[in-house]
């Protein structure tokens, strides 16, 4: 009997001593959780700003990227611009050449040279732009002189293309010499 009495006594101080350490505990978890509540709120709001500057930094990154190959791109397209801004005036030449030639073995011969370049730009980016008609466009033509308009519909519009423009690749590197009728 002594043993189950002294395994009460045992049972009774340990369950005093469980008591006391869960009052204890009750009494520090206010402030254990306000402290952890506090670092949680921390770190979420530190997390949420390493993820804000890591998507910028990677969307920067990204626009970084696009840009250069874009810049690479237009670097390759207007490789070429000054060769063919140079070979512009040899291209009105011959057209004036073939416009005016008389027929035979030359005027055939200067044809053929002249389809020859021509398909030779074309195949490079070269589109000549077709004026005559439009309304005139200050970003597109450069207007050598003005006259009075036969009809009314015809204010503003291109009457006469004095020198071809182009286009390389859908930029303008030559405008057009036009006259505008007013």
């Amino acid at each position: 009997m002594e043993n189950k009495e002294e395994l009460q006594a045992e049972e009774q101080v340990l369950q005093q001593d469980t008591d006391n350490q869960t009052v204890g505990t009750e009494e520090i978890t206010p402030e254990v959780e306000n402290k952890e509540a506090s670092q949680l709120e921390n770190l979420s709001i530190e997390l949420a700003e390493l993820k804000d500057k890591y998507i910028r930094l990677y969307s920067d990154f990204d626009n970084f990227r696009k840009r250069t190959a874009k810049e690479k791109l237009d670097m390759i397209q207007s490789a070429s611009e000054g060769v063919i801004r140079d070979i512009l005036p040899v291209v009105d030449d011959i057209e004036r050449a073939v416009a005016n030639a008389q027929e035979g073995e030359i005027s055939e011969g200067v044809t053929l040279i002249f389809n020859k370049l021509n398909h030779a730009l074309t195949s490079k980016g070269l589109k000549p732009m077709d004026a005559k008609g439009d309304v005139f466009n200050p970003d597109l033509h450069e207007a050598i002189t003005q006259f009075p308009s036969p009809t009314e519909e015809d204010k503003g519009k291109v009457f006469d293309v004095i020198e071809k423009g182009y286009y390389l690749n859908d930029k303008v590197i030559r405008f057009a010499k036009v006259v505008v009728a007013n």
